[in-house]
């Protein structure tokens, strides 16, 4: 509730700022949300992960593999009540969130009993999602199957996404589908979003994996998906003799500026996580290193 008195001194200084022609919220800027992917730091125990993470202004974990187990049900920080229930807590203590699950569960298989184990193994994730209250969950298509046209595996990752939104309701979990592998192409995107999104479906964006294969401008992309944006991936890379090599975000060839300031102009206010793939790129940088230059690198492009 606002007092009187404090409700005269708001309003007068927004009267103020009209009348000296400004505007006062032209410069506004909320903080920003950081967190970092366990991908970059696979050889770190949890408390390792939590106390970097504070002491680098971290807001969240993404967490994607813990000592390099992948699947988060079988590491004993969340395989049993008491567990999950200690790991909640332990985060809690520190003041960060857990802003993601990162499963391995893939939506584009046809064959049913792979196709079954992905599906069973993302609504484990959930489940765990929903007993840490971390809002989201991760699940993603790879390559298509050659065997196997366009339409019709689009149409399985539909079909996986609406039946994991269901599972889903009531959990307070969303199925975040990342753009990734094959579906990278903002109409494939659309087309998805647009028969499966719903309370409990939505996208990843990472623009670093959609620009590397199209080309599409960033703030093209996200002026189409911003409607299903509920979590970012950001990352950066340099191409040396024909290839690619990861680099910290700012210092490479990928339009990093150009994503983050259509998420700020479009009043994003998710987590924007780096995702330093230290896990499948071990000759990248140390994480003491990758990590702790996220959040400077990241504020300044972001107030630029």
């Amino acid at each position: 509730m606002v007092n009187r008195r404090s409700f005269i001194r708001q309003s007068s200084a927004l009267a103020g700022g009209v009348l000296l022609g400004t505007n006062v919220f032209a410069h506004y800027q909320p903080n920003p949300q950081l967190s970092f992917s366990t991908l970059g730091c696979p050889k770190w125990t949890l408390r390792q992960i939590l106390e970097f993470g504070v002491k680098n202004g971290y807001n969240g974990i993404e967490i994607r593999g813990i000592l390099g187990e992948m699947d988060l049900t079988k590491r004993e920080e969340f395989n049993t009540p008491s567990a999950i229930a200690a790991t909640k807590k332990q985060f809690s203590e520190k003041g960060l969130k857990i802003v993601n699950l990162g499963s391995s569960a893939e939506m584009h298989h046809s064959d049913l009993a792979k196709r079954r184990l992905q599906l069973d193994s993302a609504k484990q994730f959930i489940d765990l999602a929903a007993g840490l209250a971390c809002p989201f969950i991760r699940v993603f298509p790879n390559a298509f199957p050659k065997d196997q046209g366009k339409p019709e595996t689009i149409d399985l990752i539909i079909d996986g996404l609406l039946q994991l939104g269901n599972y889903a309701k009531g959990s307070g979990v969303t199925v975040l589908l990342e753009t990734h592998g094959d579906i990278v192409v903002t109409e494939d995107l659309l087309y998805i979003m647009k028969h499966a999104a719903g309370p409990n479906v939505g996208l990843i964006w990472d623009f670093y994996n959609m620009w590397t294969i199209t080309q599409e401008a960033p703030a093209e992309v996200y002026s189409k998906l911003a409607p299903y944006i509920r979590h970012t991936h950001l990352k950066d890379s340099k191409k040396t003799d024909g290839k690619e090599s990861y680099v910290f975000l700012g210092q490479g060839d990928g339009p990093a500026a150009e994503a983050i300031t259509a998420l700020r102009k479009g009043g994003y206010k998710g987590f924007y996580s780096f995702e330093w793939e230290k896990m499948w790129h071990p000759e990248i940088a140390e994480p003491e290193l990758a990590l702790a230059d996220f959040p400077m690198a990241f504020k300044k492009i972001f107030k630029s």
